[in-house]
């Protein structure tokens, strides 16, 4: 299969061998090595400098998951073991949002110190946070402090899901860099089924939302250690040292262990002749000035900066985090009244998610991102509407509501669940794309904290909802 990066990028090196450092130029691509000049690695090395970082989304996927099983657990009175078990639409809402909310404050925070901190020790503090917001969250003897855990743990979540994707597009040889970017998001579905299973398995335990957040403790841990064995980034340390941020020999030599640890053996001798070329390439894509946000919003990064933004952003209005985060709810209004039922059929629902993200991965390269956005687009425009209409005039006919339900995630995750961040990852040049991320990030978490807190009111509402769900796939569908 090829490779996202063997193929031309869309931000590329203008004329005269300077970078413009927007998208839309026609010469060399952003990132070297793609076309011509295959990098040697052995396979066994890149395994773990993909899957810590990637453990930073199976994290959020996780928690999106158990959430779906948790709010249920939470409200039981006879499971729950608390006594401020009856929880208003709005409590309902704040448990299931504040990890977003969290999310956003984090992706505020990434915005500001990533280029300061570096991937690596972005990753780290990411899985202090989720580890702190975990044991919070599972051992809160109160509402308010459970939903301050909910609200810490999504800190990381945005300090992850900003640095997992660089640290992995910086760090992976070229052949498989855009693999490796899609497998991300295929490890953030992988989260969600096993949270769908671990929610399935412990709904009917007394307190079993308490172990549903507990589980996420010792995957932090997991995380932060190996992102503590990791090296930094190659290309975050030469850019350090285009920008005279040290000692640049110093700097350089850094960057060389750091290569030799990310390719094995199997780089031999080359690895200073590497990264001799990556400094070349970095001085001459102009990334020695500090990136300034007046930058982001000018010529054609603007473009890029909007192609990215409403990317992400589609993502979320179309409803997605409703649809995860309160399947086992839609599940029991469509018939599946037993919590435990509700919840084995969310486990199918991550399971359809996480083979249609399977499919996504491989076709992707061959059939390109625009057809997939356009044929999954049209999928869950179509889903929607059904979906709309059980609520409103089809309430009688509940198999409406799991065919649509299951169409959708289908389609979305045919597109814009591995292309949108796949795209985000490859449309900026390296001097903005922290900060570039880090807006997109943002916007992602945003729209997410926003639909998924309306979605517990709203549903009292069902008319409303169903409209608010048309007039979102009208906008889509434009």
């Amino acid at each position: 299969m090829a490779s996202d990066v063997e193929r031309p990028r869309i931000s590329n090196v203008g004329k005269g061998g300077e970078s413009s450092g927007e998208i839309g130029s026609v010469q060399e691509p952003l990132l070297q090595n793609e076309c011509n000049d295959r990098e040697e690695f052995s396979v066994v090395s890149t395994i773990l400098p993909f899957l810590f970082p990637a453990l930073g989304g199976l994290l959020y996927g996780y928690d999106i998951g158990a959430t779906s099983s948790a709010t249920i657990s939470i409200q039981s009175h006879t499971s729950s073991g608390i006594s401020w078990y009856d929880l208003s639409s709005v409590e309902v809402g704040l448990t299931t949002s504040g990890s977003l909310y969290g999310a956003l404050i984090g992706s505020i925070l990434a915005f500001n110190v990533a280029d300061f901190l570096g991937r690596r020790r972005e990753l780290i503090l990411s899985s202090v946070v989720y580890l702190v917001g975990a044991l919070l969250t599972a051992l809160a003897p109160t509402f308010v402090l459970m939903v301050i855990g909910r609200f810490i743990y999504g800190i990381g979540i945005g300090l992850a899901m900003h640095a997992a994707p660089m640290y992995i597009a910086e760090t992976a040889p070229s052949q498989i860099r855009g693999l490796l970017i899609s497998l991300k998001e295929f490890f953030i579905v992988l989260g969600m089924l096993v949270g769908y299973i671990a929610g399935s398995l412990l709904v009917d335990t007394v307190a079993g939302w308490r172990y549903m957040y507990g589980v996420s403790f010792p995957l932090s841990l997991i995380m932060g250690f190996g992102m503590w064995w990791l090296p930094a980034s190659p290309r975050w340390i030469l850019l350090r040292a285009i920008q005279g941020k040290g000692d640049a020999q110093a700097l350089r030599k850094t960057a060389i262990d750091c290569l030799c640890q990310l390719r094995g053996e199997a780089i031999g001798d080359s690895s200073p002749q590497k990264v001799d070329e990556i400094l070349f390439e970095l001085s001459h894509l102009r990334e020695a000035q500090d990136a300034t946000i007046a930058e982001m919003f000018q010529g054609k990064c603007l473009k890029a900066l909007i192609i990215g933004g409403g990317l992400v952003l589609f993502q979320q209005i179309t409803g997605q985090p409703s649809v995860l985060y309160y399947a086992a709810t839609i599940f029991q209004s469509a018939g599946f009244s037993a919590a435990s039922d509700a919840t084995k059929v969310s486990v199918l629902l991550g399971l359809l998610k996480l083979i249609m993200t399977g499919v996504a991965v491989l076709v992707v390269d061959r059939l390109g991102r625009r057809p997939l956005l356009l044929g999954g687009v049209s999928g869950i425009t179509i889903s929607l509407f059904l979906l709309g209409s059980y609520y409103t005039y089809l309430g009688d006919v509940p198999a409406l509501a799991v065919v649509a339900l299951l169409v959708y995630v289908g389609c979305y995750q045919l597109s814009f669940g591995p292309i949108g961040w796949l795209m985000i990852s490859e449309i900026f040049p390296l001097r903005l794309r922290g900060k570039a991320l880090g807006i997109a990030v943002l916007i992602n978490f945003g729209a997410n904290a926003l639909v998924t807190f309306a979605f517990s009111p709203l549903k009292v509402h069902p008319i409303f909802c169903s409209k608010l769900l048309t007039f979102c796939n009208l906008k889509h569908a434009c």
